[in-house]
């Protein structure tokens, strides 16, 4: 079975890259590591959360910072312009801010799930805050303590925040950061904070602007829904469909259970169809198997689903304006 996909959004490579920049880090070599120009991300674009321990690792090393994602996350101004942030401001208190804010998470990141409860020492703790990199994780706990302080005129301050690892940064560097004590090696990630900060009044509170907000926010959460279809129906092909030559419209919808109608309507909602799915798909494929493998050219036209390598070479070239082989020539040298 294929394991879920995570990503997140845009805005926060977006915001890592600038911040960064503005800490005199070699931002260009970091980006480079994942395949990225030395240029701002596109903040609207969604990124594939498995690059981060490539992403972190080249940070680490470069900028010779063994605390680098704390460190980045304490400088990333809070996050504007989102539609959590709308949320937030329009909610009746704080506390209900954070309520939306964990009910839409997914807008933002779907390679953490966090959920809020209280104790019985009346402290609020925000706890399922696990990733397997540790770097990204603190950058990510930094940019929640960032808006949070925002969202709260300042007054939002941690009691203790727990991380799901046995080796961070000191105490010391961590309290001179985040404000708190933190404590390694806890079985899931949190944050606790005083419970009557959920109180907090909002002095943007607008039930109408609330209303409005929360409707973006659920055509949003469809929309990447939809998105996600795109790469169901990748893994399925990359499942050996591909391969057998079967994978027309009507065989991917019954592998979705659904039907062929279906699929091309909310296909057609992402201004896109099944062919130029199969299409981009195939040229990723193909440009991969020709840069970093030694696959001779009949096994990829196989692997891509080509019934003939001259049919390949076609649609390689409208692809690439290059045939496969000076293409591998250019790549591999």
């Amino acid at each position: 079975m294929t394991s879920k996909k995570t990503s997140d959004a845009g805005i926060f490579l977006w915001m890592v890259y600038q911040t960064m920049q503005k800490m005199n880090l070699d931002a260009a070599a970091i980006f480079a590591s994942v395949h990225l120009p030395d240029q701002a991300p596109d903040k609207f674009v969604r990124r594939d959360n498995s690059t981060q321990q490539r992403f972190w690792r080249a940070a680490e090393q470069i900028s010779q910072d063994h605390d680098i994602g704390l460190h980045v996350g304490a400088n990333i101004p809070a996050f504007r312009g989102q539609v959590i942030e709308y949320l937030f401001l329009s909610s009746p208190t704080f506390g209900e801010g954070l309520k939306r804010t964990i009910r839409y998470q997914v807008l933002l990141t779907n390679a953490i799930s966090f959920k809020l409860e209280i104790n019985d020492k009346n402290i609020a703790i925000i706890s399922g805050l696990n990733h397997s990199v540790r770097h990204y994780l603190e950058c990510a706990i930094g940019i929640l303590l960032n808006f949070f302080k925002y969202m709260s005129e300042n007054t939002f301050t941690p009691i203790e925040i727990g991380l799901p690892y046995q080796e961070g940064a000191t105490q010391e560097e961590y309290f001179k950061t985040w404000g708190c004590p933190v404590k390694l090696g806890q079985t899931d990630g949190y944050i606790c904070f005083d419970q009557q900060l959920l109180n907090i009044p909002s002095p943007a509170y607008e039930p109408e602007l609330l209303k409005i907000h929360e409707h973006h926010a659920e055509s949003q959460l469809e929309l990447l829904n939809k998105h996600q279809l795109i790469e169901q129906i990748e893994r399925i092909l990359a499942s050996g469909l591909l391969e057998s030559g079967e994978f027309d419209q009507n065989i991917v919808a019954q592998h979705l259970n659904r039907s062929s109608r279906s699929l091309r309507a909310d296909l057609q909602l992402l201004n896109t169809t099944y062919e130029k799915v199969i299409a981009q798909y195939r040229e990723r494929l193909a440009r991969r198997l020709l840069s970093h493998t030694q696959e001779n050219i009949d096994q990829i036209v196989y692997l891509t689903g080509f019934s003939e390598p001259s049919a390949f070479s076609r649609a390689f070239k409208r692809w690439t304006g290059e045939t496969p082989t000076a293409y591998r020539q250019r790549k591999q040298k």
